[in-house]
């Protein structure tokens, strides 16, 4: 057998062990002659496919390690691929290790960070509070189960992170980044005359220290058990966004308590202006950028913002084009998401909305921990229907190396 079909066979068999003691419990008695017989009976097969599971991991690992694949960062993206989220889960809910992909990569994350995991780790790439659930049929009809045709709820875009921000990831100690201040200056002289020294300087460094992130969900006990890649797929989608929502919100505008800050909330970024919505305040902005030496990747803004931009000409002659056309701005590309706020300021006015135009490549993501997996069976809402909770948590911190390669407007009337 493989070892997945290793692992649904040990399942099956741990789900009637459970059935016995349910069945037990409610009847308030202990379990009977027979049922215990049989209890045990299935204990033992349970342990014999452990230790098939043991060896056929060890026959894998060792197939692999003969290929000289060694574990390093050429293969590491290689070996997030074959974690599997729901053998992880399974794992915890039935008390015993995690193997294979999951332990290599749970091991080499704690040799990299030096932090031990709370029950395993999962790579943040295979990253609401909501509850996962498979529907029961009736006896009579039988149901197709099309997992590949899950219907998702909408989530807000996550795009920070596309947009190009640097991530340093496998981090342990605090991080501090040194920053140029100003450099050594030149100038003219006359002949046999001394030129004037100068000095290079250092601005404040950028730090990185550890910031946390968390999130819970609750999954039901059937979809757990599925063994199909498109509930894997579905579980790996709905614990991701648990936290990548939550890390793209904090490289936008994070701000709040224990939250790291992003680009909303950084001193030192500048401030532009699109109250009178025309090309002259949309090259002004550009020019902001140019005066500082910096470069302008692209626009971010929120959906009412796209529109207004979208819906405006760039002057009332006649046949003007509008500002925002085929997704463009000035020649630049233009993004929108809910994570971007409408308003901004002590006392915001709610018919105002953000535009941001910069450079997202001097955005710095520090990962101390990528995800971090936790299950607990025994929540007592969740127990009472035979879910479970899961908790993920990612530790994480966000520095900018120059704020002023962004520029703000926040008074665009909406």
């Amino acid at each position: 057998m493989t070892i997945n079909e290793i692992r649904e066979a040990r399942a099956a068999k741990v789900a009637e062990m459970r059935g016995l003691l349910a069945k037990a419990e409610t009847e308030k008695r202990s379990l009977n002659d027979g049922e215990k017989t049989a209890f045990d009976k299935l204990k033992g097969e349970v342990t014999s496919l452990e230790q098939d599971e043991t060896r056929a991991s060890f026959m894998a690992e060792a197939e692999r390690r003969a290929t000289g694949e060694p574990v390093g960062d050429k293969s590491l993206a290689n070996l997030e691929q074959r974690v599997s989220v729901l053998d992880v889960i399974r794992a915890q809910m039935e008390g015993r290790s995690i193997s294979g992909a999951a332990a290599e990569y749970t091991q080499e994350t704690e040799r990299r960070t030096g932090r031990k995991a709370q029950g395993a780790f999962i790579p943040l790439a295979a990253l609401e509070k909501r509850v996962s659930t498979t529907t029961s049929a009736s006896e009579i009809v039988p149901t197709q189960h099309r997992a590949d045709m899950y219907i998702e709820p909408f989530r807000n875009s996550l795009l920070a992170r596309r947009l190009g921000v640097r991530v340093l990831s496998g981090l342990s100690g605090n991080l501090s980044i040194p920053k140029y201040g100003t450099g050594l200056t030149s100038g003219w002289v006359a002949e046999n005359s001394a030129l004037t020294a100068s000095d290079m300087t250092f601005g404040d460094p950028v730090t990185l220290t550890p910031k946390h992130a968390g999130g819970l969900t609750e999954l039901s006990r059937q979809l757990i058990q599925q063994s199909s890649p498109d509930i894997e797929q579905l579980v790996r989608s709905d614990l991701s966004f648990i936290l990548a929502q939550a890390i793209d919100s904090a490289l936008i505008k994070g701000a709040g308590t224990n939250e790291p800050d992003g680009v909303l909330a950084t001193t030192g970024t500048q401030s532009g202006s699109l109250a009178t919505l025309d090309w002259a305040s949309v090259l002004e902005m550009l020019e902001l950028l140019e005066l500082a030496n910096a470069s302008a990747a692209n626009w971010l803004t929120s959906p009412k913002v796209k529109t207004k931009l979208a819906s405006t000409l760039k002057s009332t002659t006649a046949g003007a084009a509008y500002l925002l056309e085929s997704g463009r701005m000035a020649d630049l590309p233009v993004y929108s998401t809910n994570q971007v706020p409408l308003e901004a300021g002590v006392d915001p006015d709610p018919d105002t909305g953000i535009a941001i135009l910069g450079d997202w490549s001097q955005v710095m993501l520090g990962i101390w921990s990528e995800i971090d997996i936790l299950v607990n069976p025994f929540a007592e809402t969740a127990y009472s229907k035979g879910n479970v909770l899961v908790r993920a948590m990612s530790t994480v911190d966000i520095g900018i190396r120059h704020p002023e390669s962004f520029v703000i407007a926040n008074d665009i009337a909406i």
